[in-house]
């Protein structure tokens, strides 16, 4: 789903999200990033892992990948990802330089996955950067 410069997804393509916290998301009325989003503002944050009998670590997570979704070209593909490389927000991303982001994405990918086959181009975390900076300077306007 496209609202201008940001997308939602289903809340079920959010990676790392088992099927019980799916379903305790649901029954909040919590579908789309886009519901998280609204839902989980910072004030909001730990009242919903209350409510969900969670640690608050994992909604501020679930907060932070919905927020990178919403980057067309990261999208849930990326969001774990660029997350676990240290940036946790579409802010922080439009703000971090290119080759610095690449090189801990490299990085983060021999260390777990033992190869860099599988690492994002720096062409393509350039995109991502510079549809952070858009998004950002969109919502600001």
């Amino acid at each position: 789903m496209k609202n201008m410069m940001r997308y939602y997804w289903s809340i079920e393509e959010l990676p790392g999200l088992s099927e019980k916290e799916r379903s305790l998301l649901a029954s909040h009325k919590i579908n789309t990033t886009q519901d998280l989003l609204a839902y989980a503002s910072t004030a909001q944050q730990q009242e919903l892992a209350a409510d969900l009998q969670i640690h608050g670590q994992y909604v501020k997570k679930w907060v932070a990948m919905a927020d990178l979704a919403s980057i067309s070209s990261v999208g849930c593909q990326y969001c774990g990802l660029i997350l676990h490389a240290g940036i946790a927000s579409v802010a922080q991303l439009a703000q971090t330089p290119v080759h610095r982001l690449h090189r801990q994405i490299l990085r983060l990918q021999v260390a777990t996955m033992q190869t860099k086959d599988l690492c994002p181009s720096v062409d393509e975390v350039q995109k991502w950067v510079e549809e952070a900076a858009r998004s950002r300077r969109e919502l600001l306007k």
